[in-house]
């Protein structure tokens, strides 16, 4: 008959033959995975030679002490090859790697040399106690190794190496029992002795589900949630019931006559509860949570990422701002620090919102009508562009718009949806350290990406919201104002028309009526205009060119004073002479504000197929791209202080746009600012001609 060592270590020597065998068929790629094969190859090789030594006394105790040797240094590689696959070797004590590299390594040449002599020469060169020592000395070295380990693992996730050092700590600690107990009384205890080979063969499991875990692995057959829900219940199902019947066993012992009947109804009753909880939709809810949560590892702590965003986005501050903060939510779930974003406009188009970390090129609206947008609105993919590279055939030969493409650095084009809408795009940049994405990595973007469209629709709602209640005070005021001028307008009527009686000194007289008139003329005006804000009815053909010359003209009286450029007449638009008037004046004046009095400020007016286009020039200070992006164009935001209500640009863009037009603006602080207004002519083939040309220069 076998004795109990043969078959514990026999049974250790299969087990880590199918793990080497398992591992050598499917995980190679990392430098641990290769040391964990090697590590099981050795482990199966120092079994089988205890197995041979005691049976047929062979190999030598030197040469089966060489192959114990062997296969600790190999289980101390693993730990050193778990060290250099990780993310940031900084984080471990240096000073503690290199004392306990270089200990280990001392000790296993001295024992080696030692071991190796002695079958050679017949001489021991260290004493058994020294040995001892040393086998002892390797298990506390390994066990400080994996401490260091285990207690700065964060830099790449304990879930992901937990069971492979559960396992390689349960090898050192059990050899550190034995040799401890076996230098404390001198001599080796039998029973550890034997069971050596069946307490490594039990920690197996550990190792092999390590591998199957592996998430960076591209494992090709795992082990499903499904398959060990249903194992593990077959094997609870048989423990129960060996538990069952043990227990009905005695149940007949102690019943005396009702022994067997009392028997019947304990298994009878414990069958039944099993049953019910098999049956039980709940319970198995539970256990298949349970498999999830214990046997299978995710790269994310879902609950982590929720409550990090739901933090980063409950910020009412808009420092950063919102879209900022958007970009960075993304790009961290990646592990990269940059990326852009654009938004869906009122016009269908996407809109450059913000940028982190990279330089934006001049062109940066996507078009609502280009091919990028078209893929995302049929699919929900994530483009990845080093894929697209290799690749574009499997996205369709997809042209990239060149907002994206001018970018120094395009990484994962990600689509955001409000609802079934496609509501932005997202750019994010090359991470900064190594990541493989896989099919978790991509449902996580898109389940962040929603969320985040969800903040930022209702951040501009907000904000629309804002403006509206805005509006509706300058309303509220407006009336007011209406009010108080329909007063001022019935007294200087009644001037007027009581005026003619005083001729005593008629030239003074007639001076103040005309001065009154006008007065009264300009304030119903501006009644009516407040009254019907809408100026499609008091649109007419008018020339531009001679309006232009006239606001020159106007605000000439304001240093540095406004230069024209341009033709002199029948430039013919369609507008509201008033309204586009009061827009040419106000861009002039903001041009004369912001540069001093020996700068220039000039207006000039080309005429070209289709359109007259005015530039309003200063050399003046300047803007930067954050406040042209951020608050040139938007209400109730003035760089004058409490003299300036801050919608004048605004509702000059405003109007330009009502009738047909654009207004764009470039500017560099310290050089100045180009203001450009492009009209539709009334005629499209009208443009002056070469006389007025040559008139104006």
């Amino acid at each position: 008959m076998l004795e109990f060592g043969v078959v514990s270590h026999l049974a250790a020597a299969v087990v880590y033959s199918v793990l080497a065998g398992f591992t050598a068929c499917r995980y190679l790629r990392r430098g641990t995975d290769r040391a964990l094969f090697l590590a099981a190859g050795l482990t199966a090789l120092w079994a089988l030679a205890i197995v041979a030594q005691t049976l047929w006394g062979w190999p030598e105790f030197a040469l089966r002490y060489v192959t114990e040797l062997a296969r600790n240094s190999a289980w101390i590689l693993v730990l050193f090859a778990l060290i250099r696959d990780a993310r940031d070797h900084s984080l471990f004590s240096r000073r503690l790697l290199l004392f306990a590299s270089g200990a280990l390594l001392t000790i296993l040449a001295v024992l080696m040399v030692s071991a190796l002599t002695g079958w050679a020469l017949d001489v021991s060169l260290l004493s058994a106690r020294a040995m001892l020592f040393a086998q002892l000395a390797i298990a506390l070295l390994g066990i400080s190794v994996l401490e260091q380990i285990w207690r700065n693992a964060s830099a790449y996730g304990r879930s992901s190496i937990r069971y492979l050092c559960f396992g390689i700590t349960g090898i050192f600690l059990y050899e550190f029992l034995l040799y401890a107990d076996a230098l404390l009384f001198n001599r080796m205890a039998n029973g550890l002795w034997d069971a050596r080979g069946a307490v490594n063969a039990l920690l197996t499991p550990l190792f092999a589900v390590n591998l199957i875990n592996a998430r960076r692995q591209p494992v090709q057959l795992q082990l499903s949630r499904t398959f060990v829900y249903h194992a593990g219940t077959l094997v609870f199902a048989g423990i129960y019931l060996l538990v069952v019947a043990i227990g009905g066993y005695y149940v007949r012992l102690a019943g005396g006559e009702w022994g067997e009947g009392l028997q019947v109804v304990f298994i009878a009753a414990f069958v039944l509860l099993f049953v019910l909880l098999m049956a039980s939709s709940w319970f198995r809810a539970r256990v298949m949570m349970f498999v999830s949560q214990n046997f299978f590892d995710y790269k994310y702590d879902y609950r982590d990422e929720w409550l990090k965003m739901t933090e980063t986005f409950s910020n009412l501050n808009e420092d950063p701002p919102l879209p900022e903060r958007a970009i960075r939510t993304l790009a961290g779930l990646v592990e990269s620090r940059t990326g852009a974003l654009w938004l869906r406009d009122d016009e269908g188009h996407f809109s450059f919102q913000a940028t982190v970390g990279l330089v934006p090129p001049k062109h940066t609206q996507i078009d609502g009508d280009a091919e990028l947008t078209a893929f995302f609105r049929e699919r929900e993919w994530i483009l990845d562009m080093d894929e697209y590279s290799v690749d574009p055939v499997r996205y369709n030969l997809l042209e990239i718009p060149d907002a994206i493409l001018g970018f120094n650095d395009q990484w994962l084009i990600i689509p955001l949806y409000l609802g079934r809408e496609l509501y932005g795009i997202a750019l994010v940049g090359s991470p900064y350290t190594r990541v493989e994405l896989n099919w978790e990595n991509f449902d996580l973007i898109r389940v962040v990406g929603r969320q985040l469209s969800n903040f930022l629709a209702q951040a501009d709602a907000q904000s629309r919201l804002a403006r509206a209640l805005q509006f509706e005070a300058v309303n509220k005021a407006s009336a007011f104002m209406v009010h108080d001028l329909k007063t001022l307008i019935a007294q200087l009527s009644l001037l007027v028309s009581n005026a003619p009686k005083h001729r005593d000194n008629p030239q003074f007289i007639d001076d103040m009526i005309a001065t009154t008139d006008h007065a009264v003329n300009k304030m119903s005006r501006l009644v009516e205009h407040i009254r019907q804000p809408e100026t499609e009815e008091r649109e007419t053909e008018l020339d531009v060119a001679a309006l232009a010359q006239q606001v020159v003209t106007q605000r000439s009286n304001q240093e540095p004073a406004p230069v024209y450029e341009g033709p002199l007449s029948d430039v013919i638009v369609r507008a509201d002479p008033q309204q586009l008037q009061n827009v040419l004046s106000h861009l002039v004046q903001n041009a004369q504000d912001a540069t001093r009095r020996d700068g220039e400020v000039s207006l000039t007016l080309k005429a070209g197929s289709g359109a007259a286009v005015l530039f309003v020039q200063d050399t003046g200070d300047g803007m930067s791209e954050t406040f042209i992006r951020d608050s040139l164009f938007r209400p109730f935001q003035s760089t004058k202080g409490l003299t300036g209500m801050g919608i004048g640009a605004y509702q000059a863009q405003e109007y330009v746009k009502q009738i047909g037009g654009a207004m764009d603006v470039t500017s560099e602080p310290g050089v100045g600012s180009c203001f450009t207004i492009r009209l539709p002519l009334a005629s499209p083939d009208a443009r002056p001609g070469p006389e007025m040309l040559q008139e104006s220069r």
